[in-house]
């Protein structure tokens, strides 16, 4: 019988709390999620964080950003129509239509994530004046 990966395991697992998340990865990944954690409870104090897909998550007034630690990268999860208006600063990146990779063995792009999630905070805020 093959041996379970803790990465396999962390899968099996359903987080009920970011700090559940977090305390499942190694020392160093633990960093950066705690990083990027902090980053968007700065930039948007009145978001709630949950988990959501097994993964934390930030809402106001809608979903903000999802992120999560894998293997070799870190995903972000701003929408669809965020990557679309930073595809020109994403560029150093693996990215899709709706995911950018950070690799995990690189500092969180802060000023990146900071436009961002200030971007995502704004569009859900005029969302919720319409």
């Amino acid at each position: 019988m093959k041996k379970a990966t803790t990465e396999s395991m962390r899968y099996a697992v359903k987080f009920k709390t970011v700090d559940e998340y977090i305390k499942s990865f190694p020392v160093d990944t633990r960093t950066l999620l705690t990083q990027m954690r902090n980053l968007i409870k700065e930039l948007a104090p009145n978001a709630k964080e949950k988990i959501s897909y097994n993964m934390p998550a930030y809402e106001l007034n809608g979903i903000l950003v999802y992120y999560a630690a894998y293997k070799k990268h870190f995903g972000f999860y701003p929408t669809s129509n965020v990557i679309e208006t930073f595809k020109n600063e994403l560029t150093s990146y693996k990215f899709s239509k709706g995911a950018i990779q950070f690799p995990l063995d690189k500092p969180l792009p802060k000023g990146l994530i900071t436009k961002i999630v200030k971007y995502r905070v704004k569009e859900n805020l005029q969302k919720s004046k319409q």
